[in-house]
């Protein structure tokens, strides 16, 4: 970790492994390194669970909820059909809701596949998923993201969300899953209209830089478009270059709303506000840094890959909540956090569930623009990992 200012302010890199005795953890019961692929845990199965599971013909994977639980809670659904592949269970798995054609861009979801006689459904989702599915399914498996906690094995921590969810699916099915960290799932892009129309029109240039302004609580976490564009000139003009800076908005209830500001001296800024997540999935790859806050959109970015299957440096603001638990835990998805924030991630707490008021009252100004430029620009540069 280095500090980067003012005092109290930290990046965390995402490759970071943080050591099993410097924060708070939840033993695994095993050491998941000396287990072959396959192999049946030193703990006992849920038996219940898995024999619904071994009888289910098919699969339904629902989600309603928000897009950042959603996006994190997808390496539970990836435990769920490795287990089913290892048991040789052949099942129909569907997607349905808001993010299914999202979900199918992580191939998670087998293609093609063929119809298994049985009339047992099993549905893996959230909570509001699960109940618009009805009660009619054998079993029904919700991904809260209160509920597991940070897991430690083979002497390191694993205190990202994919990462807590893989692994409790791993303990309750009984068997070594074939998964290891980064255990999230990440999105195929591919060629999209939107995105060569705004190439065609110049906005994607030498220095492209994204920053998601859209946030469902922007008391607390809005970091403000004046804050990114002043970012994003101290990046342009330490570089000696013009910087496309793309505002990444939130759904103005409009649908797409594509928006040029003024040019400035050295920041052309493009303000993108409801466009669809299938399309960011293909822009962010374009992108040379990504910054955002704590949100599902920032979340997307670290999990949209290009060719060469990383995606661009990817940094998330985090005051309140922990740094850790709330990212994919891909290499390039940095955290730039408060000491709250690192508090949060050594306790394994969360300042709203456990009711923690902060010392002082931390919002996203506590991330001055001129301090955040450094660290993209060491980013950008390869000085930082």
């Amino acid at each position: 970790m280095t500090t980067v200012a003012p005092a109290g302010i930290r990046f965390h890199p995402g490759s970071q492994v943080v050591p099993a005795e410097a924060v708070h953890t939840t033993p695994l019961g095993y050491d998941r390194d000396g287990i072959p692929i396959g192999a049946p845990l030193p703990l006992a199965a849920s038996t219940e669970l898995v024999q619904r599971l071994s009888g289910c013909g098919e699969v339904v994977v629902a989600f309603e909820g928000k897009l950042g639980d959603t996006l994190l809670a997808l390496s539970g659904v990836r435990a769920v059909l490795d287990w089913l592949r290892l048991r040789s269970v052949r099942v129909t798995v569907r997607t349905v809701g808001p993010y299914a054609g999202l979900i199918a861009r992580t191939g998670l979801i087998p293609r093609p596949q063929t119809t298994v006689p049985s009339d047992w459904q099993a549905v893996i989702g959230d909570r509001a998923g699960g109940e618009a599915q009805g009660s009619t399914a054998a079993v029904s498996l919700v991904l809260d993201p209160a509920a597991p906690p940070c897991w430690s094995t083979d002497g390191r921590a694993h205190p990202d969300l994919p990462a807590r969810h893989y692994l409790a699916m791993e303990r309750r099915l009984g068997i070594r899953l074939p998964a290891m960290a980064p255990f999230v799932p990440t999105f195929a892009t591919g060629p999209n209209n939107l995105v060569e129309e705004l190439r065609s029109v110049g906005w994607l240039g030498d220095l492209n830089i994204a920053a998601i302004t859209a946030t469902s609580w922007p008391e607390r976490k809005d970091y403000t478009a004046q804050r990114y564009i002043t970012l994003a000139e101290h990046i342009a003009e330490a570089q000696q270059t013009q910087a496309r800076l793309l505002l990444i908005g939130g759904n103005p209830g409009d649908g797409l709303r594509i928006t040029a500001e003024a040019p400035r001296r050295h920041v052309q800024v493009l303000r993108l506000d409801g466009m669809p997540a299938d399309h960011l999935v293909d822009l962010f790859p374009h992108c040379h840094l990504i910054v955002g806050n704590d949100t599902g959109l920032t979340h997307l970015a670290a999990m949209a890959r290009g060719r060469e299957y990383s995606g661009p440096p990817t940094i998330g603001l985090y005051a309140r909540h922990s740094h850790s638990k709330w990212r994919t835990g891909l290499s390039h998805h940095h955290a730039v956090a408060t000491d709250l924030s690192d508090r949060m991630h050594q306790g394994d707490l969360c300042p709203v569930r456990d009711a923690i008021a902060p010392d002082t009252d931390v919002h996203m100004d506590a991330f001055p623009p001129t301090a955040l430029a450094q660290v993209g620009l060491e980013l950008l540069d390869g000085v930082r990992p």
